[in-house]
């Protein structure tokens, strides 16, 4: 036996009516909530610090500036008319340059100025050496100057006994200075013991007399060093 329904009855008639009615709701749900504004109200702190009412305007200050100076009205010149020179000298340029006519003087009456020479002069660099007695006609007076030393040194040296049993020896390095009358003079002495020194002061003490070293013509000082040797054989 077949069921009957009433189609009038029946939910499944109107399902799409219902599903549009409902799809038109949300939508209007959902634009309603979108474009629903709300406003928050500030804290009250915000509210009590200051209100609209308690603003003034406050005036920029007036600044007066000073008036600008006058311009300065320079007063022209007072161009005075000095009176013309009765009487002009015209001074008259002569040439210094010499003519036939000029008079040439005499060598005597021209001052020499004096070059200064030192009062000291090294045994190498100076024009004429103390000439060694012996060492007058010779061609080269520096170097017979230092041949005639060491000759002088071999033929008075003696070796002190002392410094022999000691066993002392070694260089005495000797500086002398031969004065501008020839003497012998400011003998200075370093070597390893003062035994040796003495020897060589000695043996520089003596020295002849010699003829003394000129600069230009006139006596100098002349230091001169040589050194004496003691060896033990």
């Amino acid at each position: 036996m077949e069921t009957k329904k009433n189609r009038e009855l029946q939910l499944e008639r109107n399902s799409s009516l219902y599903f549009a009615i409902g799809l038109a709701a949300i939508l209007g749900l959902i634009y309603l909530a979108l474009e629903w504004k709300t406003f928050h109200e500030p804290p009250e702190y915000a509210q009590t610090l200051f209100s609209p009412d308690d603003i003034t305007e406050v005036e920029p200050p007036v600044i007066k500036l000073p008036p600008p100076p006058k311009p300065k009205i320079q007063t022209p010149p007072i161009i005075e008319i000095a009176p013309d020179d009765d009487d002009i000298v015209e001074t008259i340029i002569e040439s210094n340059e010499p003519d036939q006519d000029t008079e040439i003087a005499d060598v005597s009456d021209i001052e020499v100025i004096d070059d200064d020479i030192p009062d000291e002069v090294s045994f190498i660099v100076i024009e004429d050496v103390p000439v060694f007695p012996g060492c007058e006609n010779a061609n080269d007076k520096r170097a017979c100057f230092q041949e005639m030393m060491q000759k002088h040194i071999r033929k008075n040296f003696r070796y002190p006994e002392l410094a022999q049993e000691m066993g002392l020896q070694g260089r005495v390095n000797v500086v002398f200075t031969i004065q501008k009358d020839g003497s012998i003079g400011n003998v200075r002495m370093r070597g390893p013991h003062q035994l040796l020194e003495r020897e060589a002061e000695r043996i520089i003490s003596k020295l002849p007399q010699m003829t003394p070293g000129k600069q230009r013509g006139t006596p100098v000082k002349v230091p001169f060093a040589i050194p004496i040797t003691f060896r033990l054989n």
